[in-house]
């Protein structure tokens, strides 16, 4: 993901958990806040595990929202990780990611709440791409 989406000051993050309106599901909490501009921050606690489990979830979360950050609209994003995250794989962290979008209408169609804009006749739809082979819980 690239910098430029990237939530990264304390003063921001507080204003997403103040202001912002939140949506869980069993391994995530998404936050989101009206801002102009399309920002994402990751907060994963020590609940979660050691460092090196902390940063795995995160890499993950990143790329999860990464194919998602041309379709949503802007705000502020906060993911939140739930201890139980650090065992999910990476296909149900994409599936959590995409069904909390979808539930605080966070995709730009002419509702608010429509899925991702459709890929064009006579393309099909790519695959989810398969976990990396190092990244394997131990």
């Amino acid at each position: 993901m690239e910098r430029q989406y990237r939530l990264q000051k304390n003063r921001a993050f507080q204003y997403v958990y103040k202001r912002g309106h939140a949506c869980a599901c069993r391994d995530l909490v998404l936050l989101l806040a009206s801002g102009r501009q399309k920002k994402v921050g990751f907060s994963v606690s020590r609940k979660v595990g050691n460092a090196v489990t902390r940063n795995r979830v995160k890499r993950r979360l990143r790329e999860c929202i990464r194919p998602h950050l041309g379709d949503v609209k802007t705000g502020l994003y906060v993911i939140v990780a739930r201890p139980s995250a650090a065992k999910a794989t990476f296909r149900d962290l994409q599936r959590d990611v995409l069904y909390l979008l979808k539930k605080q209408k966070a995709f730009g169609g002419p509702d608010g709440s429509a899925v991702p804009a459709k890929r064009p006749e006579g393309r099909e739809q790519p695959a989810l791409p398969k976990e990396p082979e190092g990244n394997r819980a131990r």
